[in-house]
């Protein structure tokens, strides 16, 4: 009896197969061990970490560089502005988003393609730091909470997906409300965000994501008020040494033969900050890979 075509492999396809598990092993392992190291060395020892050497596990485990970090005032502040910023900031961005791209989904919009135009535009042409600095400071968000919620409440490349997920909705959903007696901002809240949760979902990710990471935000704009500034700032500012020695020498000084460094400080702030993304992450990702599909042209 003859094996079917295809049942076995050639030598040049098993040959491909090993190489590709060994390039795909590798980066895997260039991608992870970054990670690991820092995780390792934010629970050793901080002094016994300036040796060097410690590459798979603690030498010396120890809990002291997170005492000190959680003993800052400083980082639970941050902890809280950047959840404020975060819930706030991605169900504004959401609604309002989603308002405008529903107008625009409107075939009688007046105006449609030139607004669209101009919106396309900004996604490759901006005016710039200083100028957007200049009309933060104008608006009155220097120092201000909204500083991260307003500019950040509308996003073209955002409103494109809604537009695109908000065309396929049947038009008879929005002809059965207007026959019960519905306005527009009544069918757009009980009718098309009803049955738009999958876009929802995926933009609520897009920008959460978003929110828990920018730090740029807070150190350009809220540089007098240092208690609103996210954690991802209050990491950039450890990170760039402009704390870390100050917690190390202060906020440790109570603890007995202190034990920890600027540098074993950083990399238990780092682990503390990115900890609570990488966790959730795994868990939204279908929603990711769903979002990048939705208004995607059918074969």
């Amino acid at each position: 009896m003859k094996l079917a075509i295809g049942s076995r492999k050639t030598k040049g396809e098993t040959i491909f197969d090993i190489v590709n598990v060994i390039v795909m092993a590798i980066i895997c392992f260039l991608t992870l061990y970054p990670i690991w190291f820092t995780i390792v060395n934010s629970f050793n020892n901080g002094t016994d970490a300036m040796r060097g050497g410690i590459y798979w596990w603690p030498r010396m485990f120890s809990l002291e560089n997170y005492k000190t970090v959680f003993a800052s005032s400083g980082i639970m502040s941050a902890f809280a502005t950047t959840v404020a910023k975060t819930v706030i900031g991605t169900v504004v961005h959401v609604f309002f988003t989603a308002m405008v791209a529903y107008a625009f989904s409107r075939q009688d919009l007046v105006g449609r393609k030139f607004y669209m135009t101009l919106g396309i535009i900004t996604m490759f042409f901006g005016g710039g730091l200083i100028p957007t600095f200049l009309l933060i400071k104008s608006l009155g968000l220097l120092n201000n909470f909204l500083v991260y919620i307003i500019p950040a409440a509308f996003a073209i490349f955002d409103l494109l997906i809604f537009v695109s997920f908000f065309r396929e909705i049947p038009a008879g959903l929005e002809e059965a409300a207007k026959i019960d007696g519905a306005s527009d901002f009544q069918i757009f809240t009980k009718v098309i965000l009803k049955v738009s949760l999958p876009v929802l979902a995926t933009i609520a990710l897009f920008h959460g994501v978003y929110q828990w990471n920018d730090y740029f935000t807070g150190v350009i704009y809220m540089q007098r008020k240092q208690n609103m500034q996210p954690i991802q700032t209050y990491l950039y500012r450890i990170v760039a040494a402009s704390g870390a020695n100050q917690m190390a020498n202060g906020a440790a000084s109570g603890i007995v033969g202190r034990t920890t460094t600027a540098e074993s400080v950083k990399l238990a702030t780092m682990v503390i900050t990115t900890a609570p993304i990488v966790c959730v992450y795994p868990f939204l990702q279908k929603y990711f890979v769903k979002g990048m599909l939705l208004g995607a042209v059918k074969g």
